[in-house]
């Protein structure tokens, strides 16, 4: 049995699971969701499993105190195959009046999901989980914490992390199953899983895709507008193009809402503060995949290929950087976003707290190259944030792939992905 690697999210569910009755873990496939919560589960029910499946759902509709039984927490893996399981769930909690009680675990948004939330408030908690940063796949040395930077700390640091090491950590992706398997072993499973979408995984959705050659189109004309914010009529022209000419928009919604439900496509959202300037905030989200290797293993590009291609290798690691990032951010109980208005002002990342406290992002390939006009551009953007109606940002950071991580004299933070952590 292969030896389990800590993950940000053991932390945040054992608290969840110390005040509320149930955690439903969300998330898109193999990206650890049962092998987390059975490090504190004490009874584990697999309902994808198709040869007692029929036994739970008989259990859940008429001796659901024997399916409910025994020491908790207990674990019920992708309880949505069995969704008369939620009110029972809820009915439990009730009954219990006890914390700790249930872990759920899905790959797959219900499609009733808002009748869902409500039913669940006050009893059932959620919890987002991801593929697996730099941090936790033993890549970043966590010398530098972004509870740090908030505070304005002082940092020095010097990874030990080359390039080519960032084009094979990106194309192998974040799966714990590739964590420490060779390069061959890694991207076959980046590979498999986006057969997998195509063959089977789309079903869970709602959307039987009949021929799969336009699944395969859509993820390959996302891939090459991934971290830009381009509007989806793009993407369909773009798909027109392979000669998918029946592909139209109603198709093309139906397909992103597919792979929305399924956590593959994951956008970044617009950051909308108070600004000085009369420019116009963009709304359009940036388009990512919740795992930057779903792009590169759809569009058939290795470590090697995309380090012979600087252009692409910095679109694509700025979605590494924003996956890692958003790991992060909800460590720190944040969000994600980015910001583009009207004037060409940008930042790739705005980290944004409860506590009203935010830090502006650019991200750079290289190590020193762009670091200059990154540093700049978030200075500029400080500067028009209103600080009469909102807080001034905490830090200023430009990511990149270098090898020091310092604080240079203006304040800006330059920091090597591979030395960031929570």
């Amino acid at each position: 049995m292969e030896k389990y690697l800590p993950r940000i999210a053991d932390e945040i569910l054992k608290e969840q699971l110390s005040y509320k009755g149930a955690v439903l873990i969300t998330g898109p496939r193999w990206c650890g969701k049962s092998t987390t919560a059975e490090q504190l589960a004490k009874k584990t029910i697999y309902v994808q499993d198709k040869s007692r499946r029929a036994e739970y759902l008989a259990l859940v509709d008429s001796y659901p105190e024997q399916f409910f039984s025994g020491a908790t927490p207990i674990l019920i893996d992708e309880w949505q195959l069995i969704p008369a399981i939620w009110d029972q769930v809820r009915f439990e909690i009730d009954r219990r009046k006890e914390a700790g009680q249930f872990i759920l675990t899905g790959s797959v948004t219900p499609l009733s999901t808002d009748e869902l939330e409500h039913s669940g408030i006050g009893r059932i908690t959620r919890m987002h989980m991801r593929t697996m940063s730099l941090y936790e796949s033993g890549e970043s040395d966590g010398s530098i914490r972004l509870t740090d930077l908030f505070k304005g700390e002082k940092i020095y640091s010097t990874p030990k992390f080359e390039l080519a090491d960032y084009a094979r950590a990106l194309c192998r992706g974040g799966w714990p199953e590739a964590a420490g398997k060779s390069d061959s072993v890694a991207l076959k499973i980046a590979n498999d899983y986006v057969d997998s979408l195509v063959d089977s995984v789309i079903d869970l959705a709602g959307l039987k895709v009949r021929e799969p050659r336009r699944l395969e189109h859509l993820l390959k004309a996302y891939a090459r507008r991934i971290s830009t914010p381009s509007p989806l009529e793009e993407i369909r022209t773009d798909i027109l193009k392979s000669g998918e000419n029946a592909f139209n928009e109603k198709t093309l919604y139906s397909y992103i809402e597919a792979l929305t439900q399924l956590f593959v496509i994951e956008d970044l959202e617009a950051w909308n503060p108070h600004i000085l300037s009369r420019a116009r905030i963009q709304s359009t989200p940036v388009r990512h995949f919740s795992e930057p290797a779903i792009a590169t293993s759809a569009m058939g590009i290795s470590p090697d290929s995309l380090a012979a291609d600087l252009n692409a290798f910095g679109l694509y690691f700025e979605s590494m950087c924003v996956r890692d990032l958003r790991v992060y951010a909800e460590a720190l109980e944040g969000r994600l976003f980015h910001y583009r208005d009207s004037s060409g002002l940008e930042a790739d990342a705005v980290i944004a707290l409860r506590n009203g406290d935010y830090g502006l992002i650019e991200v750079k390939l290289g190590r020193s190259s762009g670091v200059e006009k990154g540093a700049e551009t978030l200075k500029k953007l400080a500067a028009n944030i209103d600080s009469s109606k909102m807080k001034a940002p905490s830090f200023l950071m430009v990511i990149n792939t270098g090898d020091i991580a310092y604080k240079r004299p203006d304040g800006v933070y330059v920091v090597p992905l591979a030395s960031l952590r929570p």
